[in-house]
């Protein structure tokens, strides 16, 4: 069982991703820190709180995250990719009642509460994870295990700019940041979440048939971001789900393949955001405490069925296997 603190910023891919830490038996989400990103900071907080209602987990304490990027400029929203709420065409409902909410310090918190029992899932912008880290140094998550973060384009396009991946493009400072204070992170990079693409067929067999407390509304987010991609990338075969595929990675061990290096981020210009390694065969030596670990290979038909079994039961997945080529 891992205890996992999780920072999102609710567009589909992070809402699917927090239905999917909610389901999976291994995973005991212990808090979830959301802010802006692909939505306002006040509607990633409502997906949040309406995702722990349906799943009946108000018990998990939502932490209020950031409302733009350190460098103080105003946050850029992708709408047009995850519809005006978040969630494709899924508008939480009004009636939530009293939502409670919690500062900052409550990661602190959380972080002595599950002392050397914790691994911190970042799918969203840094600027909430690098916050702790700037206030308070490197002691703040000293006793985390381990930061698993999505972000980054390692020889491979972005997806905001031709070099620079969206969440370390909306605010590069807190990415430095993170990834030079931060210790024991496991990247995961454009290089293998472009490729963790469900196929439609396998979220259509979800609809039909998954026991979840989210079974209606996997299809239409999924397929309102599908369509996004079509016009982005002509000739698709389905969605990536960057951010699942993070989490999928910390429950199983041996689903990406990383390699060790030492990661910056540049801050400023044309190549802002672009995360930065030495690839050659002999890069220059650093010191193995800052060495971060790149996603470089992942085994997508292990993901997609890990995905399965995880919005249905075990029992299903089998049948999943034979129902769906």
């Amino acid at each position: 069982m891992y205890n996992i603190l999780l920072f999102t910023d609710s567009g589909v891919d992070d809402s699917l991703a927090l239905m999917y830490a909610l389901l999976h038996p291994e995973l005991n989400v212990v808090g979830v820190v959301t802010g802006y990103g692909n939505i306002t900071k006040k509607q990633a907080i409502n997906n949040t709180a309406y995702l722990l209602k349906l799943a009946g987990r108000e018990d998990i304490p939502i932490i209020a995250g950031s409302t733009g990027p350190l460098s103080g400029e105003l946050a850029t929203f992708y709408p047009e990719i995850h519809g005006p709420e978040g969630l494709g065409p899924i508008r939480p409902p009004e009636d939530l009642g009293e939502v409670k909410v919690y500062d900052i310090n409550k990661i602190l918190e959380i972080v002595k509460q599950y002392a050397n029992n914790l691994v911190i899932v970042g799918v969203g912008r840094q600027t909430d994870l690098a916050i702790p880290l700037i206030l308070y140094g490197r002691e703040a998550f000293e006793s985390v295990n381990a930061i698993y973060i999505m972000g980054g384009a390692f020889l491979v396009p972005g997806n905001v700019t031709a070099e620079a991946e969206a969440n370390f493009y909306a605010d590069p400072i807190a990415a430095n940041q993170v990834l030079e204070k931060a210790r024991n992170v496991f990247l995961h990079p454009l290089n293998i979440t472009n490729k963790a693409i469900i196929p439609p067929n396998v979220i259509d067999y979800l609809a039909e048939n998954s026991r979840s407390p989210f079974k209606d509304l996997i299809k239409p987010v999924y397929d309102y971001y599908f369509e996004a991609y079509k016009k982005n990338v002509p000739g698709i075969p389905g969605a990536p789900l960057h951010d699942v595929i993070t989490l999928s990675a910390l429950v199983n061990p041996n689903l990406v393949k990383y390699l060790p290096r030492r990661v910056r981020i540049e801050l400023f210009g044309g190549a802002r955001g672009k995360s930065m390694a030495d690839f050659r065969p002999k890069p220059e030596p650093e010191p193995e405490a800052t060495l971060d670990w790149i996603g470089m290979e992942a085994d997508i038909p292990a993901f997609i069925e890990d995905f399965t079994r995880v919005f249905m039961d075990s029992s299903k997945a089998g049948e999943y296997n034979s129902a769906v080529p």
